[in-house]
């Protein structure tokens, strides 16, 4: 079975004006339909889904001192309270 949408996704000249568009469901899959007028200007950009991490531990401080006694107990970042 053909698909015209893949078989031919361009349906205008790259220098006139766009007189057709393919038609999007609401959820933007193309229903194999074309529209005689000129798409509305909208932007379809997928946004994923943020990844989930197991066993997050939180890091409870930055070890930055290396054994030279350049860092304090004082100088040490404090978490602001929640």
């Amino acid at each position: 079975m053909s698909n015209p949408f893949f078989d031919h996704p361009i349906l205008n000249s790259p220098y006139d004006y766009p007189r057709r568009h393919w038609e999007l469901d609401s959820t933007g899959q193309p229903t194999q339909k074309t529209i005689d007028a000129r798409p509305k200007g909208r932007v379809h950009h997928p946004i994923p889904k943020p990844r989930k991490q197991k066993g997050k531990s939180r890091q409870q401080n930055l070890g930055l001192d290396d054994g030279t006694g350049l860092s304090t107990a004082q100088q040490q970042y404090e978490r602001p309270p929640r």
